[in-house]
């Protein structure tokens, strides 16, 4: 279980819970639901991403003496609220969509069920990892698309945070990336690693020839070599005389790639090397691997774009109150009436409408109990945790893997033409039958 400081969070969530209890509505039943109002400009669908490692969170979700302590000297709350966040635990249900789902606009991808002190406070954990690893992922599926079947590495460690880093290789896996460079992330969640040498590694050496000499040696001529630090056509030339016919791979980090690429290809299967593969790693984003694809490039590693959701570092969700128990004991539905940010209130039941072929034709969304009826299409909400424990099918490394094959699966569902890089609308509607 992941050891999480229940700090981490927003002050207003605390004052809410302390005004609730004063008023004796805390322990009112609730409905919850984090969805994204829109999805980010030009793009035609989204990959939920960050549901398994947050069900861990949640669990491991309390405030402990050195939490409690702070907020009775910061008097950020008062002694009945700090009495209740002394024993608390999530206890309550949420459902959602399966980690490598695709979402469109108001898709309710998560659904929180407790009583309104329980859902409250977890606001901020939620919309920051699915937030950020839905981003990550959603970029990361348009680079899998992009790439067409060559394979990509995430190695973007050095471009975020180090927590988000881990996180980043995580999403971008589940959406179809084969490794990552950050060993936490191979450590923590099962993900493939891979990482030779920078050009720091061929500095150090008296030669190029030296540089390259060492790490065959340690690592054997199925290495793959970075051949621009000086000049890319002696480079290869040179690895090639090192590492012989068994070369794995040439890396070209700099350049104009699909030229360079064409000129490395032919220079390699002249020196008899037509099996070592090419590897590029130059900023690349969805535009810039789409752009190759005619050039012989064998597979990519993308770092700061992946990471910081090529140009959206944020997937916009939300998290609202849509239901709840009122005084009289009775269930009401509510909703925000604001200007472009109003809401649809009411328990959702979200199914995804399919033609004869298996297609997504529409994100239909019904509303209330008992009303998917007659609908012949796919439902989309899963149990995630029921009474405050995960669902082990969703957590650790085995939850990773699902996901991955999920998106897949999920992908596969969508038309042609969601895969396009041009800005277009979402790729599905969503409607309210």
């Amino acid at each position: 279980m992941t050891a999480v400081s229940s700090l981490l969070t927003d002050r207003y969530e605390l004052t809410m819970l302390d005004a609730a209890i004063q008023a004796g509505t805390h322990d009112r039943e609730c409905v919850f639901e984090a969805f994204a109002r829109r999805l980010p400009e030009g793009r035609r669908y989204g990959i939920v991403a960050g549901t398994g490692r947050l069900l861990d969170l949640i669990a491991a979700f309390r405030f402990h003496d050195a939490e409690l302590e702070w907020l009775a000297r910061a008097g950020v709350v008062r002694q009945a609220a700090l009495d209740w966040l002394a024993d608390y635990r999530f206890t309550g249900t949420i459902t959602g969509y399966r980690e490598g789902e695709v979402y469109f606009p108001n898709s309710p991808i998560l659904v929180v069920d407790s009583t309104f002190a329980e859902g409250v406070i977890l606001e901020t954990l939620i919309l920051s990892v699915l937030n950020y690893d839905s981003s990550v992922a959603s970029a990361a599926s348009r680079m899998v698309s992009a790439a067409a079947g060559r394979p990509l590495a995430e190695m973007g460690s050095r471009r975020t945070g180090e927590w988000s880093a881990v996180a980043a290789a995580r999403a971008a896996y589940i959406a179809g990336f084969g490794a990552t460079s950050n060993l936490e992330a191979g450590r923590s969640w099962g993900i493939p690693t891979m990482g030779t040498a920078a050009h720091s590694f061929t500095l150090l050496h008296d030669s190029e020839e030296a540089a390259f000499r060492a790490q065959v040696d340690a690592l054997g001529p199925q290495t793959t070599l970075l051949v621009d630090t000086f000049d890319v056509e002696k480079g290869v030339e040179l690895a090639v005389r090192v590492a012989g016919p068994a070369l794995g791979a040439v890396r070209l980090d700099s350049g104009d790639l699909p030229s360079l690429v064409t000129a490395v290809r032919a220079q390699l299967d002249a020196l008899g090397n037509p099996d070592t593969k090419i590897t590029v790693t130059n900023d690349l984003d969805e535009y810039t691997i789409a752009a190759l694809s005619a050039s012989p490039v064998d597979s990519y590693g993308v770092g700061t774009s992946v990471v910081t959701g090529s140009g959206f570092p944020a997937a916009g969700m939300v998290y609202k109150l849509v239901s709840h128990v009122d005084s009289a004991g009775k269930w009401v539905s509510v909703a925000k009436k604001s200007a472009e940010k109003a809401t649809v209130g009411g328990r959702k039941h979200p199914v995804r409408r399919l033609d004869h072929a298996g297609i997504a034709v529409a994100e239909a969304i019904h509303i209330g109990d008992d009303v998917t009826a007659g609908e012949t299409g796919r439902e989309l909400l899963v149990p995630l945790i029921a009474e405050g424990i995960p669902d082990e099918r969703f957590i650790g490394a085995v939850g990773v893997e699902n996901a991955r094959a999920h998106r897949a699966d999920a992908i596969a569902e969508l038309p042609d033409h969601a895969f396009r890089l041009s800005r277009g609308e979402p790729i599905i509607p969503t409607i309210y039958p």
